[in-house]
């Protein structure tokens, strides 16, 4: 009896999808080590919370794939790029991959809408909307640093944003039911 409720493409594009956001987890612990050396720490804080929240998304798609009665492929994860040259370049990369993930993610939505797989459709739903979310924030972020001068913001003004965000509640939610909704 066949047991697997995922079709061989569906399976591929969900495992794809978990080494992506393995790799995004990659990228923030980079970019959180970076900010951490150049004496940020409220900001490395910031994305070293993000990176375990990456991780936990990983965890999500992992965790339906086994659900579904499919096999999951572990693949290598790439290295991240070359280390920011600035905070706003690190908040500039990170909208950039915030946005190919969401990109990556309508695909598959996509996907599962001509296979006529709701229940991976219903899935993906929950990340469509965390997609929203962390677009979002990263724009709210850039947008501090352009008021505060960009590439030229005073040392004051990136050491009140590298404070307001070591103060930020921590959003990593553990990986679980992906219809589980964040709470308020």
């Amino acid at each position: 009896m066949k047991t697997d409720r995922l079709s061989p493409a569906m399976n591929q594009a969900l495992n794809q999808q978990l080494t992506i956001e393995a790799e995004a987890a990659q990228t923030y612990l980079s970019y959180a080590a970076w900010a951490d050396d150049q004496g940020y720490a409220g900001i490395s804080n910031f994305l070293f919370r993000h990176a375990h929240e990456e991780r936990n998304h990983m965890m999500k798609f992992l965790r339906y794939i086994l659900d579904r009665g499919s096999k999951v492929t572990i693949q290598a994860v790439s290295a991240p790029g070359a280390d920011p040259t600035s905070i706003q370049d690190c908040f500039n990369k990170v909208f950039q991959q915030e946005v190919s993930n969401s990109e990556s993610i309508h695909r598959i939505v996509k996907q599962s809408f001509e296979e006529q797989d709701w229940a991976t459709w219903n899935f993906l739903q929950w990340f469509v909307k965390e997609q929203v979310e962390e677009e979002t924030l990263a724009l709210n972020l850039l947008d501090k640093i352009k008021i505060a001068g960009g590439e030229g913001a005073a040392d004051e003004a990136l050491l009140e944003l590298n404070a307001e965000l070591g103060k930020m509640p921590d959003e990593a939610h553990n990986a679980s039911s992906a219809t589980e909704q964040h709470p308020s």
